[in-house]
């Protein structure tokens, strides 16, 4: 196997990890935050925040590095649009995602949780796009 193909069958395995994390967020977790509502919401959130923060961590990251060895290793539209999504995941989480924790890290907020489990539907739309064009480059 070559280390294109070794480069490739990282990535899907990467990046479908995070698929089934944001799809779980998003359908399962996300939702039950209005369930912990109360006086014990910010230890919840804070006790969330540092769970998750190992996983997406780990994986985030490294998502990112197989795309741009990948870009370079192996430049075609796939692994460019794959890349390009990257991108935008990150900006997505930069400018949507955290803001919205934050404001939630101080206590429940309706309106912060509206908008985080509405946003939150960009970020898993595009890992479900990078986990079809993971599966299509390994295909």
């Amino acid at each position: 196997m070559n280390t294109t193909h070794l480069l490739t069958l990282a990535q899907a395995c990467v990046t479908l990890l995070l698929v089934g994390l944001i799809w779980t967020m998003q359908v399962v977790h996300y939702p039950l935050f209005r369930y912990a509502e109360g006086e014990h919401f910010e230890e919840f959130h804070a006790a969330h925040a540092q769970r998750i923060t190992w996983l997406v961590g780990l994986l985030m990251p490294a998502e990112a590095l197989l795309a741009g060895l990948l870009v370079f290793q192996a430049p075609s539209p796939w692994t460019w649009i794959g890349a390009a999504l990257v991108l935008a995941l990150w900006l997505t989480t930069a400018l949507l995602s955290i803001p919205a924790h934050q404001r939630l890290a101080s206590g429940f907020d309706s309106a912060a949780h509206r908008r985080l489990v509405r946003t939150n539907w960009i970020r898993t739309l595009a890992w479900t796009a990078r986990g079809l064009i993971a599966l299509a480059m390994l295909w």
